[in-house]
């Protein structure tokens, strides 16, 4: 689907993180100053790259709603580098007007960076309109993507009863058929995310029943133990019983 001369390609474990995966709260406290936003603001129209690059990540710890239409811009900006702060800095600072943009970068951008910047950005966006694309990017993008789409789709909590449903469905195939463990951790959290606000009906059964199996029979110990923590968390009493059970027998 996408080339493979470039970042576009971040199909290995190393790859999964970018430099902006752990940005801290915008909230928290710290030691270094955050950046002046009206200088930041200024700098976003910059003609030389570097400052723009600057200033987009400069918000990424600030949040001001004059930057989002000039963020907006820097997402089809020539550097991949600034392309992908701003895809992040929208993320910080989520806007309904930012979520078509997103998806439209989503769909068309070469770099892999930038993608998974955007369905980071579209998650925290909550927005309906992003679901299909978070749908999409779970099924089909390279690993570093899918990963981010897994745990964007938990957003979808905050949404609408139908938004929830639409999200389960994807995440329990992705559970059992996804290929890297990391990718299916986040299924497996975001499966429990989304519980959380289902009646228990058979969408909901359907997503325990996944849960269950992942916790019983995956392979990897840190997917069976995120498994077990979201059922824990949903509180499940048939989950709860057959966790006891499978632990007593030493099946797990």
């Amino acid at each position: 689907m996408y080339s493979n001369d470039d970042l576009s390609v971040l199909d290995t474990t190393d790859d999964l993180e970018s430099p902006l995966d752990r940005l801290e709260p915008v909230d928290a406290e710290s030691e270094t100053p955050k950046p002046d936003p009206e200088v930041m603001l200024a700098m976003l129209s910059s003609p030389e790259t570097p400052q723009r690059m600057l200033a987009a990540r400069a918000f990424c710890e600030l949040k001001d709603e004059r930057a989002i239409p000039l963020l907006i811009n820097l997402l089809e900006d020539v550097c991949p580098l600034v392309r992908v702060s701003a895809a992040y800095a929208l993320g910080r600072n989520p806007s309904p007007t930012a979520v078509e943009p997103l998806i439209n970068q989503l769909n068309c951008d070469f770099n892999g960076y930038v993608r998974k910047g955007a369905v980071w950005a579209l998650g925290n966006c909550r927005d309906r309109r992003a679901l299909p694309s978070l749908i999409d990017a779970l099924k089909n993008e390279i690993s570093a993507v899918r990963l981010w789409a897994a745990s964007s789709l938990a957003q979808m909590a905050e949404l609408d009863y139908e938004e929830i449903v639409a999200s389960i469905p994807p995440l329990i195939t992705a559970l059992k058929q996804e290929p890297l463990a990391a990718v299916r951790s986040n299924c497996a959290w975001s499966l429990g995310q989304l519980c959380r606000e289902m009646p228990s009906n058979a969408i909901y059964a359907g997503a325990v029943d996944g849960l269950i199996e992942a916790f019983a029979e995956d392979e990897d110990l840190g997917v069976r133990e995120d498994a077990k923590a979201a059922l824990l968390k949903l509180g499940d009493p048939r989950a709860l019983q057959l966790i006891e059970t499978l632990e007593l027998e030493g099946f797990v």
